[in-house]
């Protein structure tokens, strides 16, 4: 079993944090073998940023995502570009608050910022949300309660409420998605 993940978008959406908590989720607390890389423009803030996961039960020899099994894409600029990567068959999850044209009509729309806005009242909080929908749809491979010790580890204790309540909103929000 191999699975490949992207999480994409622009820098400031803490897209590479997200992809070590998801790494951390997976490796420490879910007890698979997991691999995590990142790249990033030379804008720190509004040039492209993505960040790989990949898992496995078994070794992983080769550290990079070639055949995405889940592309997120934070903005339209990494849709329209990493789209490509995808398998027919993967999950296109995008945050529709930023993509507003899709590649495919199969397409999972969630408004992450927004549900960041309005449930926490900070945009940057989106990355996390867009982990709890992730959490659903990948809950063979990552639980909720693996990621919620993994920002335990990595977000300071006056955070965790906050992220831990955007996970959970990001998880009900893609339970509840309707096509």
């Amino acid at each position: 079993m191999r699975y490949e993940i992207r999480l994409s978008g622009f820098g400031g959406q803490g897209l590479i944090l997200a992809g070590v908590l998801l790494a951390e989720a997976v490796g420490i607390y879910g007890g698979k073998k997991a691999v995590q890389t990142q790249s990033y423009g030379p804008e720190a803030r509004g040039g492209k940023s993505k960040a790989e996961v990949v898992i496995s039960d078994e070794e992983i020899d080769y550290p990079k995502a070639i055949h995405l099994d889940l592309l997120l894409a934070m903005s339209q600029d990494a849709c329209d570009s990493y789209y490509i990567d995808l398998k027919k068959e993967g999950i296109l999850l995008v945050d529709s608050f930023y993509v507003k044209d899709f590649p495919t009509t199969n397409t999972i729309k969630i408004p992450f910022t927004k549900i960041a806005e309005e449930v926490t009242g900070l945009k940057i909080t989106a990355n996390v949300v867009a982990l709890g929908a992730i959490c659903y749809f990948c809950n063979n491979l990552v639980s909720l309660s693996s990621m919620k010790k993994a920002l335990s580890n990595r977000i300071p204790a006056s955070k965790q409420e906050i992220n831990f309540k955007a996970l959970e909103e990001g998880y009900n929000a893609a339970k509840n998605y309707k096509q």
